[in-house]
């Protein structure tokens, strides 16, 4: 190699030039034959690397008729120099790295023959070398392999970042050096494979919901509609798990809006359901590119043709308008509950610094410690006239809505339990953990699936935690034997619990004629007495507690239970056990208060 500065920057003004050294049987000869284009560009690429410096693609020269390439050049990639576009507004700065080098090869094909040869060699450099350590770095050294695309593929469908797959890769070679790319190579690779994806996205996803519908006897339920411009605008789906889980568990249903998924913002809505674990589960999902009553329409409408069993009897959402309204047109029977998380959230927004931070227990205690309307109605105005708010617009409008989300109004309709969407957002929260904003809708499809096996094989699990193990009892009682075989696990300790804290409730008779017994069941908790009513009707054999636990829960409460015991019931009757409740491993086939009278498994046929 002759001359030099000390300088990496181009150096053509006193013509020195940089003549690599590389072993002979490396360097390219004038004549060399090469069998195709590739060859030749992996024999130059190979020397480039051992000089020290990186190659690119040039001109080429094709033939009259058969267009095939009979010229092509392999340049330095500094070759060429820097032309300002004073037209152009430019978003990011480059460095300039030409500086009109002129080392290359030229490879040709002769008449007559396949072989492509050197017909030019052009040796000289006029800037340095690279150093051993960095020319790695160079573009036309970096390769990502197919194996390392089919990894990288593999780890994002569990949605890891790229900044972790480079770490895998560097782990997996022994350093960064010897990975053969960079992280921006990665980056690169996934847009290249998202733009050609871009075009036919919604192609790709209507194809795969056809082969789901064909591989499982067309129950797999999907509806995939444009905005009549080409574009997508909405899509439901729903698969046989789904749909035959939705005929066991569909009589409370959550709905929320709140979660982008994909990089096209359409809005991911699920329509999820609590099953006999008290799991969340998935009956249903879609996709809308706008929130309005029509759009909600339409995926409720949706909902009804894929499931069978009727309308759910509660629906809990946000406080939306475009949903109440869609709700009231699609499900008039079925009871619309607001989340009541989402309405306490917003009290500290609502009101005064200094006024929340006075009265918001009073609230709260107005909220969840009153089992009557009348006892939240007193409450509530009395708080609300000692801070001065009874021109207060939200508060008053929140007080309109109270029948939508005050526990005392709402507790006559069962939910499961459930009292606000946050069942919603903590799928939300799971469901991330394996998709991401980035995703196309394939991305989103293929990935979700997987998330949904996951949280299926959670029920799975807990079905063979019931059919292989028997709950132990902490009270050695009949009745609570007999729920420990009846009830899942989850279920049996929820009920166990009521049967614990019913040895701390009191009965007193209230009052008795010829059609009822009226009993104040009182419980000392936390330094308080609460006091609930207890009513027994005589003709039917019925007890009711104003707690609504059962009518909210599906639980027997421990106010019952304190009455079971005065009367030395030993046995739950029929009438408070929710089949909805009640293992798989089990057969019970008396009549349940609730319509899922079957739990057969059957394929859902249209």
């Amino acid at each position: 190699m002759s001359g030099g500065s000390e300088s990496d920057d181009c150096v053509t003004a006193n013509g020195m030039v940089y003549i690599p050294e590389v072993r002979n049987e490396e360097t390219p000869t004038v004549g060399m034959k090469f069998d195709s284009l590739d060859l030749a560009y992996n024999f130059y690429n190979r020397y480039a690397f051992l000089a020290g410096f990186g190659i690119r693609l040039h001109s080429s020269f094709r033939g009259t008729y058969k267009k095939e390439i009979l010229r092509k050049e392999f340049v330095c990639c500094k070759q060429g120099a820097y032309r300002k576009d004073e037209t152009r507004e430019r978003k990011r700065q480059r460095g300039i790295s030409r500086c009109n080098c002129k080392a290359k090869i030229v490879v040709v094909k002769t008449n007559g023959s396949k072989k492509y040869a050197i017909s030019l060699f052009a040796e000289g450099h006029n800037h340095k070398m690279t150093d051993s350590e960095r020319v790695h770095l160079l573009r036309s050294h970096r390769r990502i392999s197919d194996s390392t695309k089919v990894l990288t593929k593999q780890l994002g469908s569990v949605n890891i970042p790229i900044h972790q797959k480079v770490s895998i890769f560097e782990v997996q070679s022994g350093g960064m050096d010897k990975i053969d790319f960079i992280k921006k190579d990665i980056y690169n690779l996934e847009c290249s494979v998202n733009g050609k994806l871009r075009n036919h996205d919604v192609e790709l996803v209507t194809e795969y919901f056809m082969a789901e519908q064909k591989k499982k006897n067309e129950a797999f339920y999907f509806k995939i509609e444009g905005d009549g411009e080409d574009k997508f605008s909405r899509c439901f789906w729903a698969d046989a798990t789904s749909r035959r889980a939705y005929r066991l568990y569909g009589d409370v249903v959550v709905f929320d809006t709140t979660f982008n998924t994909n990089r096209y913002d359409l809005k991911f809505a699920p329509i999820l359901g609590v099953n006999n674990h008290g799991q969340k589960i998935v009956l249903a999902c879609t996709f809308l590119s706008k929130e309005t009553t029509e759009s909600f329409i339409w995926m409720f409408e949706e909902f009804k043709k894929a499931m069978q069993g009727g309308e759910p009897k509660t629906i809990i959402t946000d406080q939306d308008a475009a949903i109440t309204r869609a709700i009231s047109i699609a499900f008039p029977t079925t009871f619309h509950r607001l989340c009541i998380w989402h309405i306490t959230s917003k009290f500290h927004v609502k009101l005064p610094h200094s006024a929340y931070k006075e009265y918001w227990r009073e609230f709260q205690k107005a909220i969840w410690d009153t089992d009557n309307k009348d006892e939240f109605d007193a409450k509530w105005n009395i708080v609300v006239t000692k801070a001065g708010f009874t021109d207060h617009q939200w508060l008053s409008s929140m007080f309109d809505l109270r029948e939508s989300w005050v526990p005392a109004y709402a507790r006559d309709f069962f939910a499961a339990g459930m009292s606000s969407s946050q069942r919603a957002e903590g799928s939300h929260a799971f469901f991330k953990q394996y998709i991401s904003r980035r995703n196309s809708l394939m991305d989103f499809i293929i990935r979700f699936e997987r998330a949904l096996s996951h949280q299926r094989q959670k029920e799975l699990a807990a079905d063979h935690v019931d059919a292989f193990e028997v709950a132990q009892c902490i009270l050695p009682m009949p009745m609570n034997k007999q729920m420990a075989t009846l009830y899942t696990r989850a279920m049996f300790q929820k009920f166990e619990k009521e049967l614990i804290q019913r040895t701390a409730c009191f009965l007193e008779l209230k009052t008795e004629d010829a059609s009822k017994v009226v009993f104040n069941v009182s419980e000392r908790k936390n330094w308080q007495t609460r006091v609930a009513e207890v009513v027994y009707v005589k003709d039917s054999d019925h007890a009711s507690c104003s707690c609504k636990k059962f009518e909210f829960v599906g639980i027997i409460c421990k106010h019952i239970l304190a009455l079971f015991r005065r009367d030395q019931t030993e046995y739950m009757p029929d009438k408070y056990i929710l089949k909805r409740f009640i293992g798989r491993k089990n057969n019970y086939s008396v009549e349940f208060p609730n319509r899922y009278d079957s739990l057969m498994d059957g394929e859902i046929r249209d």
